[in-house]
């Protein structure tokens, strides 16, 4: 049994992207593992003390570790991300933290077969135990190739016509 390498950092794209103080659009980073000590300390703040919900903030801006060409994450990147990157960073947190992988549960449409895929990839997840038997209907050599096709959003109309429909599902603030 091969034991393989833990996986610190994992690497995510954000749905719309941050824009920084020239206007450039950042949208590839990476986020590493959280320790103790980032969901300890930010309790110590005042301003998550203040107010708690600075505890998400602050803990992305101690384990998002890369945002495009930006030199630092900190604290008013977070602040300043829209909030559907801010939800989907705090869902790859609790992903990459909680089960120590980037992946979401799924299943085939024909069969029925439950598995993981990779969020980033749309690759099936296999741990190590799997990978290391043969599928017996998959013989050796063949290669079964598996097509996912990834939800994407239209950006070309950001027009918001009144109908409530904007390509995107419902998420936050319901009240406004």
């Amino acid at each position: 049994m091969s034991e393989q390498p833990l996986q610190t950092e994992f690497e995510f794209t954000l749905p719309r992207g941050y824009v920084d103080d020239d206007g450039t659009l950042h949208k590839e980073g990476r986020m590493r593992l959280a320790t103790a000590a980032d969901e300890i300390q930010p309790l110590q703040d005042p301003k998550v003390q203040s107010n708690q919900s600075y505890l998400t903030i602050t803990l992305l801006a101690r384990v998002v570790t890369e945002l495009g060409t930006l030199e630092t994450v900190d604290r008013s990147v977070i602040e300043n991300l829209f909030v559907t990157d801010l939800e989907h960073l705090q869902a790859m947190y609790e992903r990459v933290n909680n089960r120590g992988r980037n992946t979401v549960a799924t299943g085939c449409p024909e069969c029925g077969h439950e598995f993981e895929a990779d969020v980033l990839t749309g690759r099936p997840h296999m741990s190590a135990e799997e990978s290391a038997v043969e599928s017996p209907a998959a013989p050796a050599g063949d290669d079964v190739e598996m097509e996912f096709e990834a939800p994407t959003v239209d950006d070309t109309d950001d027009t918001d016509d009144g109908d409530g429909e904007t390509g995107e599902l419902a998420s936050g603030n319901p009240t406004e």
